[in-house]
C-alpha cells in the first residue's frame, strides 16, 4: 500500500520547531535517550493511535469472540479502505495518475479516512517530499534510518524540522479535499471505530465485537500495511529499472500493499496508474481503477511509453551485465600491452622455447595451452611464429566464443602494423 502518515490537520502533524532563542539547545531527536527524557522523544499523539489503541485491541480481541458475519465484514472492509489509501490518497490525490468522477472521489475520500492515515492533504504532501527527496535527510521516512525507522519510527518519535517543500496547491484548490482536511478528526473517527459498530450491532447485534475486530484491528491491519511499502519496498525485492535509489519490487509487498510493491517501477515512472505493469502482477489496485474507468467513472488513465519503460530495464540489465563482466579475467587490456614488431616476434619463436602465435594483430604466448589444444599439438604448434588469423578464423576451424575468450587471456602484445588493432594505436 503506497507510503502514508496519519497526519492530523494540525500544526501538531508538523514537526517540533525549536523555542524563539533557543537555537543553541539540540532537538529532542539529537539527544540521547535517558530515564529522565525518555518520555520527550515519544509523539504521544501518534504513539497513541499506532500503537496504545492497537495495543488495547489485541487484548479485548482475546476476550472478545468473533462471529463469523464480523470477520467477513471487516476483511471486505480492510479491502475497501485499503483501496482508498492505494486508488484515492495514492495514485489520485498524491500522483494524479487518472482522473475521477466526483461520486467516486466522494467515496474514496469518505473511506479513505477509515484508515486513519491522515487528511488527503498531509499523506499526499509527505508522499510527494517522499518522491522529491528519497533516501535523503529530507525523506520523511528516509529508509536509510533504518527498516524500522521507515517503517513507523518516523512517526511515533519526534522528528526535526525538515526543509523539504513541495507543491500541493493543486490539493489545497480542491474543494473536496479541502472539506475532508477541515472536517478530517470527526469523520475519521466515525469511519475508523463508529461504522464498523454501527455495521456490527445493527447487522447482527455484535457491537463490541464490530468496534474490536472492524474497527481497531482493521485499522491496525491497513496501517502496518501501507508502512511496509515505507520500509519493505525499500528494503527487499529487485531494483529493474533503477539502483541509484533504494525503492525495490517484491510480491509479497505487493500481496500486502494491495499492488503497491511494485516500487521500483512507481519511484521510476511515478504518474503511471500501474504499479505492476505485466498481466501476471498482482496489482489490485490496478485492475480497480480499471475497472472504474470502464464503468465510466474515472478516465485519463495515464501510462509511460513502453519504449520509456523498456529503456530503463535494458539500461539496468546492462549495467549488471558489466559490473559481472568485472568479475572475470577478460585478459590484459590492448591499450595496455606493449608493442612488438614482425621482426621481434620472429627472433622470439627462433630459439624453440617461446610458442607464440599471432592472431587479429596481437600476439600471444600459447606455451601452456599447447597441450590442452583439442585440436591436438600438430595444429596449434603449426600456427607458431605465424600468423594464425585465417586459420583460427574459419580457414581451418571458426572457433568459439569461449575459444575466443580463453585466447584473450593469452595476449603478450600487440604488433606493429597488425590490422584491426592498429586504429586505436
Amino acid at each position: 500500500m503506497s507510503e502514508s502518515s496519519p497526519k492530523p490537520p494540525s500544526s501538531a502533524g508538523s514537526p517540533e520547531k525549536h523555542p524563539v532563542g533557543a537555537e543553541s539547545t539540540p532537538h529532542i531527536s539529537q539527544q540521547p535517550w535517558t530515564l529522565s527524557n525518555w518520555y520527550q522523544h515519544i509523539y504521544w499523539p501518534y504513539f497513541t493511535f499506532l500503537v496504545i489503541v492497537p495495543l488495547f485491541g489485541i487484548w479485548q480481541a482475546f476476550e472478545t469472540p468473533l462471529v463469523r458475519n464480523t470477520l467477513r465484514f471487516s476483511v471486505v472492509y480492510y479491502l475497501i479502505t485499503g483501496l482508498c489509501i492505494t486508488a484515492g490518497y495514492h495514485r489520485l490525490w498524491a500522483h494524479r495518475s487518472y482522473s475521477a468522477s466526483y461520486p467516486l472521489k466522494c467515496f474514496l475520500a469518505l473511506f479513505g479516512t477509515g484508515s486513519l492515515t491522515g487528511s488527503i492533504i498531509f499523506w499526499a504532501r509527505d508522499h510527494r517530499a517522499h518522491h522529491r527527496f528519497t533516501d535523503t535527510a529530507n525523506d520523511p521516512y528516509n529508509v536509510r534510518g533504518g527498516f524500522f525507522y521507515a517503517h513507523i519510527l518516523w512517526l511515533i518519535l519526534k522528528q526535526p524540522r525538515r526543509h523539504n517543500p513541495v507543491d500541493i496547491s493543486d490539493l489545497r484548490a480542491d474543494p473536496l479535499v479541502k472539506y475532508q482536511h477541515r472536517y478530517y478528526f470527526p469523520i475519521a473517527f466515525f469511519m475508523t471505530w463508529g461504522f464498523p459498530t454501527l455495521v456490527a450491532g445493527l447487522g447482527w447485534n455484535d457491537w463490541y465485537g464490530g468496534f474490536i475486530y472492524g474497527g481497531i484491528i482493521r485499522t491496525f491491519l491497513v496501517q502496518q500495511a501501507t508502512f511496509c511499502v515505507n520500509s519493505m519496498a525499500h528494503y527487499f525485492g529487485d531494483q529493474t529499472y533503477d539502483d541509484i535509489r533504494s525503492a525495490r519490487d517484491h510480491i509479497l509487498t505487493s500481496i500486502l500493499a494491495l499492488g503497491e510493491g511494485y516500487h521500483n517501477f512507481h519511484h521510476q515512472f511515478p504518474t503511471d496508474y500501474r504499479n505492476g505493469i505485466e498481466v501476471y502482477h498482482l496489482d489490485i489496485t490496478k485492475w480497480l481503477i480499471a475497472l472504474c474507468s470502464h464503468l465510466r467513472l474515472a478516465g485519463d488513465l495515464k501510462r509511460f511509453r513502453y519504449s520509456e519503460i523498456q529503456k530503463c530495464r535494458l539500461q539496468q540489465a546492462t549495467k549488471r551485465l558489466d559490473e559481472q563482466r568485472r568479475d572475470f579475467d577478460w585478459g590484459p587490456r590492448l591499450e595496455d600491452l606493449p608493442l612488438m614488431s614482425w621482426t621481434e616476434y620472429e627472433e622470439k619463436v627462433q630459439d624453440g622455447k617461446s610458442k607464440l602465435l599471432v592472431i587479429d594483430g596481437v600476439v600471444h604466448d600459447v606455451a601452456g595451452f599447447v597441450g590442452e589444444h583439442p585440436g591436438g599439438e600438430k595444429l596449434i604448434l603449426a600456427q607458431v611464429g605465424k600468423d594464425g588469423s585465417a586459420v583460427f578464423n574459419g580457414g581451418v576451424y571458426n572457433h568459439s566464443n569461449a575459444a575466443r575468450n580463453y585466447l584473450a587471456t593469452l595476449r603478450l602484445a600487440v604488433l606493429v602494423g597488425g590490422g584491426e588493432v592498429e586504429a586505436w594505436r
